[in-house]
Formats: C-alpha cells, sequence, structure tokens
C-alpha cells in the first residue's frame, strides 16, 4: 500500500468522524461532554463498547500470541465473564443510586477527601499510562506505512495522531464518543472478519473447513490445568485474573463506566453489560481464531514468521495480501487493516481522554458547581493538557518499551488498579470508616510493597507470577485500610 493512499483513506476516515462530532456537538454544554444528559440507547454503549475494550493491543497482540500460546488467552476473557457480572450486579447499581457523573466520588462519600482523591488518581495514573501504551501500537503501524517513506519523525506523526483525537472529542465529549466507538467497532469487526474470509479463501476452505482446520490444529488448546499455579498459562491463575482485570479495568475505571452511566436507567445499564459480554466473548474467538488461521496460512506457503508475535498481523495485511498479486480482495484487507487498527486503538484512546478530563474536572477542579461558562474553559484547558500528556507518556514508551505490548499494559495496570481494586473492596465489604488522611500512603505503600514481594518470591522459589499480582496489591491495601479504622462505624452508601 502506498504511502498516498494510506494518507487518503485515513484523511476520508476522520472526516467522517468530525462530521459526527459537529453533528452531536450541536448545542452540547459541559452536561453533554460529561454523561450526555443520559439520553444514550444502551444498545448503541454496549456495541460501542467493544472497540474501547478491545483496542490495539487486542487487534495485533491477541491473533499474534496465538503462535506461542495458542488459545490460552481465552481462559482470561472467560474469567472477564465473571468480572463483568460482578460489575452489573453489585457496582453498577451503587453508582445509579448515588447517581454519580465520577465513580471516584463514591469514595468520598464511603470514607472523605483524601480517600476521593487517591482514588481518582491512581485511575488518572493508570489510564494514561495504559491508553498511552494502546496508542503507541497505532502510532507506529501508522508511521511504518505512512509517515517512514514521507520522511516524517516519530515524535511528529503522533502530535499528528493526538491533534485528530482533540479535533473530533474536544466539544462533544462522551456524547460524541458513544457514535464515534459505534463506527470504530464496525470498522474493528468488519477488519478481522473480512482477513479471515480471504484467508479462508485462499486455503480453499468453506466455513465449516474454516472451523475444522482451526479447531483440529495445534494452536487451538484452550484450557491448561498442567503445571500448576507456576505455570504462567494454568487456567486458574488465567480465569480468576480475567475475572479482576474485568473489575478493575471495567468496573472501576471511569472511562468504560462513564459509558454505562450515559444510559437512562439502571435496567438499561444491566442490559448493556449482558449484550456487551456476550458480543466481546464471540469477537475475542474471532482474534483468536485469525490467529490460528495466519500461522497455518504462512506455514503452507512458506512465509517467514516475523521474530516479534505483533508484527504478524501487518505484515500478512499490509505487505502480503496488499501486494498487487492478490487483487482488489487483497487491497481491501490490507484498507481495513489500516481502518481496523486505527479504530481499535482509536476507540480507546478517544473515551480515555474524554475520561480523563471528566475525572480531573469532577474530582479536582470541582466543576460541578461553577457557572457554565467557567466548567466550559476548564473543560477545555484540561482536555488539552491530557493530550499533550499523553504526548509525553507515549514518546516515553517508544524509548523505554522492550516487552510484548499486551503483557506491559496488564503488568501497569496490575500495580496501578491494585489501590482502587483494596479502596472500593474495603468499602463495599465492611461498614468501617478510615483515618482518611493516611489513605494516600497506604494505597502508595501497596504497589511498592507488592513488587518487593514479587521480586523476592521469584527470586527464591520456583513460582512465577501473572497478572494475580493484581490481588496481593488488593489485598495489602485492605489490610492498611484495616490497620487505618477508625472507632467509629461508617455505613456505605450502598448498604
Amino acid at each position: 500500500m502506498s504511502p498516498g493512499l494510506a494518507i487518503t483513506i485515513l484523511l476520508v476516515y476522520f472526516a467522517v468522524l468530525v462530521f459526527i462530532s459537529i453533528r452531536t456537538s450541536k448545542g452540547a454544554d459541559t452536561n453533554s461532554f460529561f454523561n450526555a444528559n443520559k439520553e444514550v440507547p444502551w444498545y448503541l454503549v454496549a456495541f460501542g463498547m467493544i472497540g474501547t475494550s478491545l483496542s490495539g493491543v487486542t487487534f495485533i497482540s491477541v491473533p499474534g500470541a496465538v503462535g506461542t500460546k495458542d488459545f490460552s488467552y481465552f481462559q482470561m476473557v472467560l474469567g472477564y465473564t465473571l468480572g463483568y457480572l460482578f460489575i452489573a450486579t453489585v457496582l453498577m447499581p451503587i453508582y445509579y443510586k448515588l447517581n454519580l457523573i465520577s465513580i471516584y466520588t463514591y469514595l468520598e462519600k464511603r470514607f472523605g477527601f483524601w480517600s476521593y482523591k487517591t482514588g481518582s488518581a491512581f485511575f488518572l495514573l493508570s489510564r494514561t499510562l495504559g491508553s498511552a501504551v494502546r496508542l503507541y501500537i497505532a502510532a507506529q503501524v501508522l508511521q511504518i506505512v505512512i509517515y517512514d517513506p514521507l520522511g516524517v519523525p516519530f515524535w511528529l506523526s503522533v502530535l499528528i495522531t493526538i491533534a485528530l483525537i482533540w479535533i473530533y472529542t474536544f466539544k462533544g465529549g462522551i456524547k460524541t464518543i458513544v457514535i464515534t466507538d459505534t463506527l470504530q467497532t464496525t470498522f474493528l469487526v468488519s477488519a478481522v472478519a473480512l482477513t479471515i474470509y480471504l484467508i479462508t479463501a485462499e486455503m480453499g476452505l468453506d466455513f465449516s473447513g474454516m472451523l475444522d482446520t482451526v479447531s483440529s490444529s495445534s494452536y487451538s488448546n484452550i484450557f491448561f490445568f498442567e503445571g500448576g499455579w507456576s505455570d504462567p498459562q494454568n487456567f486458574f491463575k488465567q480465569f480468576f485474573s480475567g475475572a479482576l482485570i474485568a473489575i478493575v479495568m471495567t468496573g472501576l475505571d471511569q472511562d468504560l463506566m462513564q459509558k454505562n452511566l450515559v444510559c437512562k436507567n439502571i435496567g438499561e445499564a444491566k442490559k448493556n453489560m449482558l449484550w456487551f459480554t456476550i458480543v466481546l466473548v464471540f469477537v475475542n474467538l474471532m482474534f483468536l481464531g485469525l490467529g490460528a488461521l495466519m500461522y497455518i496460512y504462512a506455514q503452507k506457503q512458506g512465509l517467514d514468521i516475523p521474530a516479534k508475535t505483533d508484527d504478524l498481523y501487518p505484515m500478512m495485511a499490509l505487505q502480503h495480501f496488499g501486494s498487487l498479486d492478490f487483487g482488489m480482495a487483497g487491497m481491501l484487507v490490507a484498507v481495513m487493516f489500516l481502518i481496523g487498527i486505527t479504530a481499535a486503538t482509536y476507540a480507546s484512546s478517544d473515551s480515555a481522554l474524554t475520561a480523563l478530563t471528566t475525572a480531573f474536572c469532577i474530582d479536582f477542579l470541582n466543576v460541578e458547581g461553577k457557572p457554565e461558562t467557567e466548567r466550559r474553559r476548564l473543560k477545555n484547558i484540561t482536555h488539552v493538557g491530557f493530550s499533550l500528556l499523553f504526548f509525553v507518556v507515549i514518546m516515553a514508551f517508544h524509548a523505554l518499551n522492550s516487552t510484548d505490548v499486551i503483557s506491559a499494559t496488564f503488568q501497569i495496570a496490575s500495580y496501578t488498579y491494585g489501590p482502587l481494586l483494596g479502596l472500593f473492596a474495603y468499602g463495599i465489604y465492611t461498614k468501617r470508616g478510615v483515618k482518611d488522611k493516611f489513605v494516600p500512603y497506604v494505597c502508595v505503600a501497596a504497589p511498592i510493597l507488592t513488587y518487593v514481594l514479587v521480586q523476592i518470591i521469584e527470586t527464591q522459589t520456583a513460582y512465577r507470577f501473572g497478572f494475580e499480582n493484581l490481588l496481593l496489591n488488593g489485598m495489602l491495601t485492605i489490610a492498611g485500610l484495616f490497620a487505618l479504622k477508625n472507632s467509629e462505624t461508617n455505613v456505605s452508601p450502598a448498604s
């Protein structure tokens, strides 16, 4: 694919996003930006959340990882379903009962000022790092396809990418994001489906033959019970880690919960979560199936497998199928891959930028009690500020990253989301208060102590941590909160 064609495709794509932004932001105020005036149909939220949850990390890393890890990732996906059930039945009723815009306001009602600020601060840190990792993936792909042939340096291409996101989100906020995420999810799923179709056709298989080929291959192993807890792919380790990750990265995350909170009522929000879970499971199966098909096809064609598994799908779509040998069908796969990776990453990055702006404005600038003109001014400044912060973090990650991207994202989450898990668990399942002013110290100490314990255990024993250090982190936070409990009973507002 030529750089000129790639640029044309992206310009048309972003023109559509800007058009949607203009239409959805007409008459929009800051309430539209923060919660879309609670007027969004649940089915739009559910479908749009698919793109936000998957992101470019899933789009590239999950199919590539099939070559070394088979379908073991699906064990974690099954764990997600348990986590989403907890979100729908425990967390969302609390958020709707308290009529929250920022979910971290719960911590103020439950514990006090410092707990509230600490919880929001850990979200800001977690989501900034996680979203920067995801956006970094798309920036790398666009750099290779478009900007390197044009001689554009990486820092400038990242700046352009972030500027494009800012343009279509700065006014409409979550009201715009729900619509654009629906469009972007459509492109993401279509790109995967089209690639599967072309590979299947090239191998002379019908749908039934494709299923038989994947299921009978060595890549289709899903469940791994042998090896015990020291095996990173152990079912129980993956399943329960998936459940915890879903709870903290969706249920305790302003980004994903902000979408749930734009539904008209708790009933519609629960329907949204149910259908989101069902669709997410099937979409992840598509990604895993695509990974198996790519490896099988590459072996039959004698294609060289990239040393870095994240490079397999881009290589297959852009260089192999995107060549003239496959005609219009191959070019369509290349075009849809480019739009798909862009859509997948922007679907998570644009909503993250909106959520970060919302959390900071509500939790730290206290805009709810200010006049609309002042609210708008502070919102716009914050939106620009987080856009620039994204740029700085991406450039830092570009300079330092040397690990598998999907593992890096979840490892970051296991340390920064642990205190949130501990705070909310203690708040929901106990009726005790805490000495609020000491909570920040506990929440900073818990991740540090977790890291130290992980290093000691892995050095002294054969045990290897996966993502269960998230649980250890949360438990240490809870232990610290118990040590800080005050003498008065403080009943949770959820009870």
